[in-house]
């Protein structure tokens, strides 16, 4: 079985190990005659596409930065920040593999037998994230003193950006998708014509307290999909050094993929392998890791330079409030 493990110790390049990892991957699926392995090829080429021919990135940066500027007019007593970046290879292969785990898991307990490959294939259809922004937003405290009432106001202004944000973007080339369902909005504070794209995680709180709006674009001139995550500082403080950091998320992936078990070996090829390389996965040592432009002491202490396992980054914008030292009148 090859796993993506294996192109990690040449010191090449992340784009050098897709290229290997895709091309290997899709002589043994075609030898071995394994859809699936076809289908995570595809998944490996579109992250490809994106390293390769990035250009697009810059005018899609521009047209977001126009909300930005929006932002930073209507809003200068708040501070925020934009961040982008394209989702590390680590991180995609896991969620792939975890993905294939997931689905064969629950669909076999439901059933006690396996998805066609058609109907596995819908579902790693559903990859919306490779590219990602992140909108967080800080209400200084020299505006609000309470620090309960604070956290009420970055709320409100937190949907009150979401109800604007679809039709802002929706201006300049880009198509909302509907969330289908994933996660409905209870909140009234979203207003009910944009509630269908959003999956608001805040009114459903994840048990490991992630908190976040999150929608999808389909950038129609780059012919590609975006997700945009709105957050307050505290939600972010969460999301990335809290309990519902990607850590604890491995974590929690890890455990939930001891479901092993449940599974008996040899009956389903799709399984065992995308199993087994989620757990490869989980098992590495980042210090022993060679590869061009990455670094690393520990699992902990990281210098990524290219977006293997933390991201590269695309959107660095940042913005203080105008009155971050002074009450507004």
């Amino acid at each position: 079985m090859i796993t993506l493990n294996d192109y990690l110790y040449s010191g090449d390049t992340v784009f050098k190990i897709l290229k290997k990892y895709a091309h290997d991957l899709q002589e043994s699926a075609v030898s071995n005659q394994n859809e699936v392995d076809l289908i995570h090829c595809r998944f490996l080429m579109q992250i490809m596409d994106l390293l390769e021919h990035n250009d697009f990135l810059t005018a899609q940066s521009q047209k977001i930065r126009e909300f930005y500027k929006y932002m930073a007019k209507e809003y200068p007593y708040l501070s925020f920040a934009f961040k982008g970046r394209i989702k590390s290879l680590i991180r995609a292969e896991a969620k792939f593999n975890g993905y294939v785990v997931e689905y064969i898991y629950d669909y076999y307990e439901k059933h006690a037998t396996y998805p066609s490959v058609v109907e596995l294939g819908e579902k790693l259809n559903c990859f919306r994230d490779l590219i990602a922004y992140r909108i967080v937003i800080s209400m200084p405290k020299c505006h609000v003193k309470d620090k309960k009432e604070r956290e009420n106001q970055e709320i409100k202004y937190l949907y009150e950006i979401a109800n604007v944000l679809k039709d802002f973007l929706e201006e300049r080339g880009f198509t909302a998708e509907p969330a289908g369902g994933v996660k409905k909005s209870t909140s009234e504070l979203l207003r009910e014509e944009v509630r269908p794209y959003y999956r608001d995680y805040i009114t459903n709180v994840d048990p490991d307290g992630y908190r976040s709006l999150h929608i999808t674009f389909f950038d129609n001139s780059a012919k590609c999909y975006m997700e945009m995550q709105l957050r307050t500082k505290q939600m972010d403080d969460i999301a990335e050094i809290g309990p519902a950091n990607h850590l604890g998320y491995e974590k929690k992936q890890e455990s939930e993929r001891r479901r092993r078990d449940a599974i008996p070996k040899g009956e389903c090829i799709y399984f065992d392998e995308a199993y087994e390389r989620g757990m490869q996965l989980q098992q590495l040592e980042l210090k022993n890791l060679d590869v061009n432009m990455f670094a690393a002491v520990n699992n902990s202490l990281i210098n990524d330079g290219c977006g293997l396992y933390r991201g590269r980054l695309i959107l660095p914008y940042e913005h203080l409030s105008r009155f971050q030292n002074d009450l507004i009148d």
